[in-house]
C-alpha cells in the first residue's frame, strides 16, 4: 500500500484499525497481475445468452461521492396497471472468477469497510468504481431481476437474465429526493434527458406499491438519522445528519424486492444459497416496556403486524422525534445474520421486512456475498453445475458474519474519533440521548443532534437499552475515540 491514506491522522488511524480488526486494507503482486489481466480485456461483449438492453432509459441514484455504482432501475407502465420493473444489478462475477487472488482477498475480507475518511473496498479500485461499476455512459454488464408490480404491490412474477446495458443518468438521493417531494426543483440530468422525469416518477409509483405492499404484511417502518462527517484538509470541520427521503425509499424499495425474488427463484430451483436472515428480537420484552411507556400494549410474545401498527402510529403522532424511538428499537431487535439456505430446509425470514426469504445480490461490488449469490444464479440461467457446495457456502456464511460484526466494530470507531474530534470543544454541555448498548464494557448511549455514540460513565446503573435520558459530556479525546457521558 502506497502513503496516500496516511496523509493526515484520520487516515493513518483508519488503517490500523481496519488491520486491528482483522481486515487486510491492501492488495497483493497476485491480486495487480489479475487486475491487469482484467485491464486488457475490459470491453464487455454481448455474447451468447446475453440481452442488448443499452437502448433501455437505465438510470442510477446513489450518494452523490458514490462511484461503486451496483444498481439501475427502469420502470415500464403496463395497459392493465400492472408496472414492469428492471433491476440491473452488476455482473462482478462476469470478470472475477472463483478461487483467483482478486477473489480470494475478497472472500477474507467479504465487505467494503466505510470509515468517515477513507473507503477500504472489498476489490480493487479499478474494478469496483469502473470496470464493474455500472458508471453513467458506459457500456457495463449486469443481471438483471425481471419484475411485475401489481397496483397492491405484489409481485407475483419475476425472471432473471444477464444483460448489456448502459446507465443514462446517475443521480444522487439528495436532490432526487428534493424534487420527488416537491421540496426542490428538477434536477437537471432528469431535466435534460428525454423521458426521463416520467421515468422515475413512475419508478416511484412502483417503489410505493411495493413499500405498501411489506408495510400491509407487517414490515417495519423504522427512521433513522444517520451521520456524515465534513473533513476538510485532514481535519472534522462538522457532523451533519443523514436523513431518509423518497429517493432513498425508493431504492430501498428496489433492492428489498430484488433480493426477495432473487431468494424465491434460487429456493424454487432447488439450489443451495445464502440468505439473510433477522430473527424474530429476543429482546422483545424491551420492546414491550417502551410501548407500554407510550401508553400501548403489545402482546408478550413477538407479533410483527401489532408492531409495524405501534410505529405506524407514533411516526404519525411524533414525526419529529420518531427516529429517535426507532433508533432505541432497532438496537433492541438486533442485527440480522448471513446463513445457508439447503434445499427443503427453512432458513428462517426478515423478522424487520416482513419477508420469509431474502437473498443478498444487489451489491457485488461491496459485499462478497452477493457475488456468491451472483455466481449461483448465473449457473442456473445458464445450465451450468453449481459453483459452490454448501459446505463451501457454511464456511463462507461464518467469515461473513465475522466480518460483518468487525466491519461495525470499525466504523463504530471511526465516528467515535470523527465526532470526539468536534465534540471536544463542547465540553460540558447537555444534550438528550437514547441508550443503546448494556455490555460488559460499559453502558453506551447515542446523542441525537448530532447523531455521536459515547460511554455513560456516571448515573449508568438505573439505565436499560432503549431507555431516553438527558445526558452531559464529560470529555472527548480525538486520538482514542473516547467519548464520556453522565447521566442526568
Amino acid at each position: 500500500m502506497n502513503d496516500s491514506g496516511r496523509e493526515n491522522w484520520l487516515g493513518e488511524r483508519a488503517y490500523e484499525t481496519v488491520i486491528q480488526n482483522g481486515f487486510e486494507p491492501g492488495f497483493s503482486a497476485a491480486v495487480a497481475q489479475q487486475l491487469k489481466e482484467i485491464e486488457a480485456q475490459r470491453a464487455p461483449e454481448l455474447a451468447a445468452g446475453i440481452t442488448d438492453l443499452r437502448d433501455t432509459l437505465w438510470s442510477s441514484i446513489d450518494n452523490k461521492t458514490s462511484k461503486d455504482l451496483d444498481q439501475v432501475e427502469w420502470a415500464e407502465q403496463l395497459e392493465n396497471g400492472d408496472i414492469h420493473l428492471l433491476v440491473g444489478i452488476a455482473d462482478v462475477s462476469a470478470f472475477v472468477k472463483k478461487d483467483t487472488p482478486i477473489d480470494r482477498h475478497a472472500k477474507q475480507n467479504t465487505v467494503t469497510v466505510y470509515t468517515e475518511t477513507r473507503i477500504f473496498p472489498m476489490l480493487p479500485e479499478e474494478l469496483s468504481t469502473d470496470i464493474t461499476s455500472l458508471v453513467e455512459g458506459e457500456d457495463r454488464l449486469a443481471v438483471v431481476a425481471d419484475m411485475i408490480v401489481k397496483e397492491n404491490g405484489d409481485v407475483p412474477d419475476s425472471k432473471f437474465f444477464c444483460a448489456l446495458v448502459r446507465n443514462h443518468a446517475k443521480l444522487d438521493y439528495e436532490s432526487v429526493g428534493d424534487w420527488l417531494e416537491g421540496r426542490g426543483e428538477i434536477p437537471r440530468a432528469i431535466a435534460e434527458t428525454d423521458g426521463l422525469e416520467a421515468q422515475i416518477r413512475l419508478q416511484n409509483v412502483a417503489a410505493v406499491r411495493l413499500g405498501d405492499y411489506r408495510a400491509r404484511k407487517g414490515a417495519l417502518d423504522f427512521e433513522s438519522i444517520e451521520s456524515s462527517a465534513v473533513v476538510e484538509d485532514g481535519e472534522v470541520r462538522e457532523i451533519r445528519a443523514v436523513e431518509p427521503n423518497a429517493a432513498r425509499k425508493l431504492i430501498e424499495n428496489f433492492m428489498i424486492a430484488a433480493n426477495v425474488e432473487m431468494a424465491e427463484f434460487l429456493e424454487r430451483q432447488n439450489v443451495a444459497s445464502l440468505r439473510r436472515v433477522v430473527e424474530a428480537p429476543e429482546r422483545w420484552d424491551g420492546i414491550v416496556r417502551i410501548a407500554a411507556e407510550y401508553g400501548e400494549r403489545l402482546p408478550s410474545e413477538p407479533d410483527l403486524p401489532a408492531f409495524s401498527a405501534f410505529l405506524a402510529r407514533r411516526k404519525k403522532a411524533d414525526p419529529e422525534r420518531f427516529p429517535d424511538l426507532s433508533l432505541s428499537l432497532i438496537k433492541l431487535i438486533g442485527a440480522g445474520r448471513c446463513v445457508v439456505q439447503r434445499p427443503g430446509e427453512d432458513a428462517g425470514g426478515h423478522f424487520g421486512l416482513a419477508v420469509n426469504d431474502y437473498a443478498h445480490s444487489t451489491a457485488p461490488n461491496r459485499r462478497f456475498t452477493d457475488i456468491v449469490v451472483q455466481r449461483i444464479v448465473k449457473a442456473v440461467i445458464a445450465g451450468e453445475k453449481q459453483p459452490y457446495t454448501p459446505e463451501e457456502l457454511d464456511d463462507i456464511a461464518e467469515q461473513t458474519n465475522l466480518q460483518a460484526t468487525a466491519a461495525r466494530k470499525v466504523e463504530r470507531r471511526m465516528r467515535k474519533i470523527v465526532a470526539a474530534a468536534v465534540l471536544q470543544h463542547h465540553i460540558g454541555e447537555e444534550y438528550d440521548a437514547i441508550v443503546t448498548g448494556d455490555t460488559k464494557a460499559g453502558v453506551f448511549a447515542r446523542i441525537l443532534r448530532p447523531p455521536v455514540d459515547g460511554m455513560v460513565v456516571r448515573g449508568e446503573h438505573r439505565l436499560d437499552v432503549g431507555d431516553k435520558v438527558r445526558v452531559k459530556l464529560l470529555s472527548a479525546n480525538p486520538h482514542n475515540g473516547f467519548i464520556d457521558f453522565a447521566a442526568q
